[in-house]
């Protein structure tokens, strides 16, 4: 019996991004409420009852409520059908676990923030340049450490996309906009990660528009 998902969250969150590409990998129905953070939606009443901090995206999957994409995205792979993104041997587990840990720690506010300064800079206070070349140090780093854990693997936890490379891709997409992608992108491995990422049809079905 197909399961009835509800996706609370706007397309141009990254973390939404993440749900939404592996539903797609999943071949899931859902129904998506647009929450959006650039307006400040995930602040009112409404959404902070379903998420008490004010984040997306938040998954309900047949009447139980999910918060934070790591608990989501494994629930989902878990209970769809269709391949899973999670390794199944615990060496690559690991890979993954550490990646993500990663992107969430370190990841996500300088990769943000090199494409926050240059594409919604009133949404992340106006920044100056010495906040940008932090950020772009930071994301060099996190990319670094990123393409050491996936070492000579095709993707960053093995021969085969996981949950991991569907957390870097949409950030990266966003720095990817930015006359900075160059210096950010610049370090030994990605071009070829991110040329593999570029070509999945799920990133490429769930690019946000932003027109």
């Amino acid at each position: 019996m197909a399961k009835q998902i509800v996706l609370y969250g706007f397309d141009g969150s990254t973390y939404v991004r993440t749900v939404r590409m592996l539903l797609h990998e999943k071949g899931a129905d859902y129904e998506q409420v647009p929450v959006n953070v650039l307006a400040g939606e995930p602040l009112e009443p409404e959404h902070l009852e379903r998420h008490p901090f004010g984040k997306v995206p938040v998954v309900d999957v047949d009447g139980f409520r999910l918060i934070e994409t790591s608990a989501i995205t494994r629930f989902l792979d878990d209970v769809l059908d269709g391949p899973s993104f999670i390794p199944d041997n615990a060496k690559d587990r690991a890979r993954m676990d550490m990646a993500i840990s990663v992107i969430d720690a370190y990841g996500y506010g300088a990769l943000v923030g090199v494409a926050g300064y240059h594409l919604f800079p009133d949404f992340i206070g106006n920044p100056d340049a010495a906040f940008l070349q932090k950020s772009i140090e930071e994301s060099r780093k996190v990319l670094t450490k990123l393409m050491e854990i996936r070492g000579e693997s095709e993707w960053i936890a093995g021969d085969k996309p996981t949950l991991a490379d569907f957390y870097l891709g949409p950030i990266c997409f966003y720095v990817s906009l930015t006359e900075d992608a160059g210096k950010v992108f610049d370090v030994p491995g990605f071009a070829d990660w991110w040329e593999r990422m570029s070509r999945l049809e799920c990133f490429g079905k769930t690019e946000p528009d932003l027109g």
